[in-house]
């Protein structure tokens, strides 16, 4: 069976590999490809979603183009943790395809209510362009088949603030409308959350880059290397994988600057995997709202467990899951389409 899925993106390197996750998985239907300002602008999103579709012979997918800011917050991007165009040292040739005529906030609107209770949405960025989306159409939520997104942090760590995760806290207050407007639906269908919490288990290693490359049939060994000088670029013969593997190296030299190790959390692949198989996490219900007046905790996700609050419940958090597993299939699936596309 297949999955017909709306992706928005902040694409952002884990992000790319979400993208190419789901190009690589014969269940994934992608309807359209909504681009969020998030890790860069916007704009730079956008050309990165056309880039990686043209790379993978996918140019039949819509991309749209999002908001340019936040709903209140001016734009925090992330340069620093995803390169100066968001893909790492990746040298991806510049696409001359045209985005969609609509807007993201419109074609999340269409497309559900030309498929009501069909669509999957996997929301990898901040929620800027589904709280628009849900402003347009109150009943979205309803017409959704379910909705996955990553972000927050529960009972670990943020990522942005001490206690904020990055999308959250890039736009807090359309998280807080995301989170109210998908309150009350039946569990099967509450919003399924990837914190922190679960996607900091999710930790690439140079190991899998090897690996994803002997499946591609790439030349000679792909060897990521903590001694790498920064102008070091992939001589893989595969494209897809020269590509990825020099997105995927600046992400492991950030981690280990930031004393992470020399590695890389894919946050975003892991909840595109879950969007195609909720099974392969365990899930725990809360009640979710968003710190928006903290002078320390502002982007803060705050779940409620016990139900203290009285109020529905508005999402399933996603707790533990199996990291080895996850990258099995991942380097399966894409090192499988790199070898058909570029044999």
């Amino acid at each position: 069976m297949t999955v017909p899925l709306i992706v928005d993106v902040d694409t952002g390197i884990d992000d790319s590999l979400a993208l190419l996750y789901l190009l690589a998985s014969p269940e994934a239907e992608i309807l359209s490809i909504a681009s969020t300002a998030g890790n860069v602008s916007v704009n730079q999103v956008a050309a990165n979603n056309l880039a990686w579709l043209d790379l993978c012979k996918a140019t039949d997918i819509e991309v749209t183009l999002g908001a340019q800011v936040p709903l209140v917050s001016p734009l925090m991007t992330t340069e620093e943790t995803h390169g100066p165009r968001g893909v790492g040292y990746a040298e991806l040739p510049v696409s001359d395809r045209s985005l969609s005529n609509r807007d993201a906030a419109t074609a999340w609107v269409e497309l559900v209510r030309e498929r009501p209770g069909e669509i999957v949405g996997l929301v990898t960025g901040p929620l800027t362009n589904l709280a628009q989306a849900v402003r347009i159409d109150p009943d979205l939520p309803r017409l959704l088949k379910r909705l996955v997104l990553m972000g927050g942090a529960f009972q670990h760590p943020g990522n942005t603030t001490p206690t904020s995760e990055w999308n959250i806290a890039v736009d807090p207050e359309a998280a807080s409308e995301v989170f109210a407007a998908f309150s009350g639906l039946p569990e099967a269908r509450l919003p399924i959350v990837c914190p922190l919490d679960i996607t900091e288990t999710i930790e690439m290693l140079p190991h899998h880059i090897a690996r994803l490359a002997e499946r591609a049939g790439s030349t000679s060994r792909e060897i990521i290397s903590e001694a790498d000088a920064s102008d070091i670029r992939s001589t893989a013969s595969n494209a897809v994988v020269r590509h990825l593997s020099d997105a995927v190296r600046f992400y492991m030299k950030f981690h280990r600057d930031h004393d992470q190790g020399f590695l890389a959390h894919m946050h975003d692949p892991f909840a595109a995997a879950v969007a195609l198989n909720p099974a392969i996490a365990t899930l725990r219900t809360a009640t979710v709202d968003i710190e928006l007046n903290g002078t320390l905790t502002r982007g803060t996700t705050v779940a409620d467990w016990r139900g203290m609050w009285g109020r529905p419940l508005n999402a399933a958090i996603a707790s533990t899951t199996d990291p080895e597993a996850f990258f099995d299939d991942l380097i399966e699936r894409i090192g499988a389409m790199a070898a058909r596309l570029y044999p």
